[in-house]
C-alpha cells in the first residue's frame, strides 16, 4: 500500500470538511423545506395558492419543500454563523431584540416541561390581554372576506348600538402613517401582521366596547385571530365568491381582476381555504342577494340571540 502525503491528508481532511458541510446544507435545506410544508398544511392551504399569495412560482414551492431550495438561504447562513449572528436576527424586518432576550431564547429551547409551564405562569401575570374579565359580548368584531359588508354593516350596527364603529385597516394606517399597500410593500405580509396584532391590542385598551370590522387575512396569524376571539362577540359576515368579487369591482376597484384573468377561481381558493377559521365565529351572517337592511336585521338577531345585548331591537325581549 503506498504511503500518503503530507499533501494527500491535507486533500483528505478539505474533502472530508467539504463533505460534512454539504451533509449540514443538505440536512437544514431539508428541514426548511420540511417547516414550509407543515405550515402550508396546518392551514389547509394548496400549494398553488401558497405560490400565488408568495408570488413565486408553484414549481419553485415544490422544490423548496422538497429540500431543494435556492442556494441564497444558504450564503446568509453561512455569514449568520461566521458572524456569530443569529440567522433570523440577520434577516429581521423589525429591529433586532436586545441581547438579554436571545439569551432567554436559548435557555427556553432546553427548558423542561416544568419550566415552560412557570415561565407561561409568570409572563401571564405580567402581559394580561386587554379587557381580561369583561363580557366578551360589549365588543363585536366582523370577519370575513373584502367585499361581505363588514364595513357598511359594522358602521350601521355601531350606530344602532351607540358604540364606537372601528375599521382596523384604518387603524393600521394611521398608527404606521403608510397606506395598507405601503405597509405590504416595505415589511411584507407578516410585517403587516404584526402591525394588525399591535393595532388590535390598541384598539381593546382604548374601546372597552365597539363594532370591529377586521381585515379578511386576520385569520391568517393564529395568535392575533385568538386575541379576537378571546375579547369580542365575533359574526362572520360571508356572501359567494361572485358576489365578493362584484361588490369590489362595484366599489371601482379593478386591482382584483388586473392580470389576473383568475382571480374569481383564486378568491374561491382563498375562501375555501379560509372558511375552517371563519366558522369559529360566534354567529354566521350571509349577505347573498340581500338588502343592506336585510342583512343588518339578520345581524343584530344573530348577536343578540348569543347575548349582545346592545344589538337588540327595541321591544325585544
Amino acid at each position: 500500500m503506498a504511503k500518503r502525503s503530507h499533501d494527500d491528508w491535507v486533500l483528505s481532511g478539505e474533502l472530508e470538511a467539504e463533505s460534512e458541510r454539504a451533509m449540514s446544507r443538505r440536512g437544514y435545506l431539508q428541514r426548511l423545506g420540511a417547516r414550509v410544508k407543515r405550515a402550508r398544511e396546518k392551514s389547509r392551504t394548496s400549494r398553488r395558492l401558497l405560490a400565488h399569495l408568495a408570488g413565486v412560482s408553484e414549481r419553485y414551492l415544490a422544490q423548496l419543500e422538497a429540500g431543494r431550495g435556492n442556494v441564497t438561504i444558504l450564503k446568509l447562513r453561512e455569514i449568520a454563523r461566521a458572524a456569530a449572528i443569529p440567522l433570523e436576527e440577520l434577516v429581521a424586518e423589525e429591529p433586532v431584540l436586545p441581547d438579554v432576550i436571545w439569551f432567554y431564547r436559548l435557555r427556553l429551547r432546553e427548558a423542561t416541561a416544568e419550566e415552560l409551564r412557570a415561565v407561561d405562569s409568570a409572563l401571564g401575570a405580567i402581559f394580561r390581554l386587554p379587557g381580561e374579565g369583561q363580557p366578551r359580548t360589549r365588543r363585536v368584531a366582523l370577519i370575513g372576506l373584502r367585499g361581505a359588508g363588514k364595513s357598511t354593516l359594522g358602521r350601521l350596527l355601531a350606530e344602532a348600538m351607540g358604540v364606537p364603529f372601528v375599521e382596523l385597516n384604518r387603524e393600521i394606517e394611521k398608527e404606521g402613517g403608510l397606506s395598507t399597500a405601503e405597509i405590504f410593500d416595505l415589511y411584507g405580509p407578516q410585517g403587516y401582521r404584526r402591525r394588525e396584532a399591535a393595532a388590535l391590542l390598541h384598539v381593546f385598551q382604548r374601546d372597552r366596547e365597539a363594532v370591529i370590522a377586521t381585515g379578511g387575512g386576520i385569520v391568517a396569524e393564529p395568535g392575533t385571530f385568538d386575541l379576537l376571539l378571546a375579547n369580542c362577540a365575533t359574526a362572520w359576515i360571508k356572501a359567494a365568491p361572485e358576489e365578493h368579487m362584484a361588490r369590489v369591482l362595484a366599489q371601482g376597484d379593478r386591482r382584483p381582476m388586473a392580470g389576473h384573468p383568475e382571480a374569481l377561481r383564486d378568491l374561491e381558493l382563498i375562501l375555501e381555504a379560509r372558511s375552517q377559521h371563519y366558522e369559529r365565529a360566534d354567529v354566521t351572517v350571509d349577505t347573498t342577494g340581500k338588502r343592506v337592511a336585510v342583512s343588518l336585521a339578520e345581524l343584530r338577531m344573530a348577536l343578540a340571540a348569543y347575548g349582545v345585548t346592545k344589538a337588540r331591537v327595541r321591544g325585544e325581549g
